[in-house]
């Protein structure tokens, strides 16, 4: 498999495995920068921590107007799943344009669409797949999880919703409002009513104060207390959503004995459940899905980012008995997008013909010891979690001080400048959790070794560097 782009012989981007940094990257504006600051509005966000202007990019290589070359480990906040560029992704955009196939085609179906819908059930479990249906909603994330809304809703005739501490499902009115964080939410008024949340499994701050599989069954007990208590003055919830790897919460793993239990209880209260692995599916975390460690089956699937093989694609999956919905009583243009399609079934293609999950449990595997070593030599980091190539490492202040609660006290000033020191480094990773003090890796299921090498050590010399400071 070829992953050379035709940008010319000479183009570092074509000979490097890695970046070649031989002094700290320079991240002051230039002109494309200022011309973004000016124009756009202060809502931008990812540029305020990661100043680059791209010109080109190809695999986990990210070039920038100025010729610096960058390894990026967010890859489209997990959405670029080959990387950029892929050869084979770029070529099925041509041969879709080439064969006349139109841009969009509302929910009219076409040899790509159908396609698709092959692949996508052919990726999921077998259990879920033979009893499963499939709805296109609009581009974004957000736009499936405000069908998957909907459609618990009118299903059971119930108005409450239950999500987690920590959540994050989107950012319209209804999946704000399931959004654990307060500051994002702290301007907004009138958002969806009748949500309610409970404790997601956290070791390092569990609600009960235990951690661990203790600290997971008392959130199981807590839950089960709740919906079995005439008093607890929640109303039975239509269903309960939740990440089986928290994302922006900062990369919290579901353990797989808590979504058990979380099938049975709501199983036992005819409670839809409703999976969103919009950022943790296809392929991030050693398996084709998050939750297919536990075993168990969603009621409700959410997909979008990585299923649209890098272009807008989002999809609701959901058995067959929930399927309540009448004619045209949720639609939107976009979704018939036939270029993600396109792209969408090759990627699924080449994910599972190249063996790519496998890739992203061993090269995941051994980010993670890595990591788990710099965590040793640095003291800063309270914990390296996750699952397959979706790992997160805590930050937390070096003395060994604790907060109120006797938690380690967290550090996310200096979590912000590690970023920065890595990506004067060369590396790009975001940054997410409880006060953003959580470093994130989200790369391409494509990485290889020698790229997570060079990952480990611009995160070992970025810690140092802000010892210095």
């Amino acid at each position: 498999m070829s992953n050379v782009l035709p940008f010319g012989p000479e183009d570092q981007l074509t000979a490097a495995v890695v970046p070649v940094v031989n002094d700290l990257y320079d991240l002051t504006p230039d002109e494309l920068l200022l011309s973004q600051e000016h124009y756009e509005s202060e809502v931008r966000s990812y540029p305020r921590r990661l100043p680059l202007a791209i010109k080109k990019a190809q695999g986990l290589l990210v070039e920038d107007t100025r010729g610096q070359i960058f390894l990026d480990c967010l890859a489209g906040a997990g959405t670029l799943a080959l990387g950029y560029n892929h050869p084979e992704i770029n070529e099925a955009i041509v041969d879709a344009l080439n064969s006349g196939l139109p841009y969009q085609t509302l929910d009219m179906t076409t040899p790509a669409k159908d396609k698709f819908i092959r692949e996508v059930m052919s990726f999921l479990p077998q259990e879920f797949a033979q009893n499963a249906r499939i709805q296109f909603c609009g581009p974004s994330g957000a736009d499936a999880v405000e069908a998957a809304i909907k459609l618990a809703k009118q299903t059971t005739g119930r108005n409450t919703m239950v999500a987690f501490h920590g959540a994050y499902h989107g950012q319209t009115n209804g999946t704000m409002a399931m959004m654990g964080n307060l500051n994002t939410k702290a301007r907004r008024t009138g958002l969806m009513s009748d949500v309610h949340f409970f404790p997601f499994p956290y070791s390092l701050r569990c609600p009960f104060g235990q951690g661990g599989e203790e600290g997971a069954a008392q959130a199981i007990r807590y839950i089960e207390r709740v919906l079995n208590d005439d008093e607890s003055g929640i109303q039975k919830p239509a269903a309960i959503i939740l990440e089986p790897i928290q994302g922006e919460g900062g990369v919290i793993p579901a353990p797989a004995e808590f979504l058990r239990e979380l099938r049975r209880i709501t199983t036992e209260h005819g409670i839809l459940l409703i999976f969103d692995e919009i950022q943790c599916g296809i392929g991030k975390t050693g398996d084709n899905f998050a939750f297919e460690e536990s075993g168990i089956m969603p009621d409700i699937l959410c997909l979008s980012k990585a299923v649209g093989g890098g272009l807008p694609m989002s999809i609701l999956l959901f058995h067959k008995d929930v399927d309540s919905w009448r004619p045209g009583e949720h639609t939107g243009t976009f979704r018939g997008n036939q270029l993600a399609m396109a792209t969408g079934a090759k990627a699924l293609e080449i994910i599972r013909r190249d063996n790519l999950v496998d890739n992203a449990a061993k090269a995941g595997a051994y980010l993670r010891e890595k990591l788990e070593v710099v965590a040793a030599e640095t003291g800063c980091i309270a914990e390296v979690r996750g699952r397959g190539l979706m790992l997160g490492l805590e930050i937390v202040k070096k003395d060994g001080s604790l907060n109120k609660l006797g938690e380690p006290m967290a550090d996310p000033q200096r979590t912000l400048q590690i970023q920065r020191e890595c990506l004067k480094r060369g590396l790009i990773i975001e940054k997410g959790g409880r006060q953003g003090s959580v470093l994130r890796f989200l790369p391409p299921l494509i990485i290889n070794f020698e790229q997570i090498d060079f990952a480990v050590d611009a995160v070992r010399a970025a810690i140092l560097a802000t010892e210095a400071n």
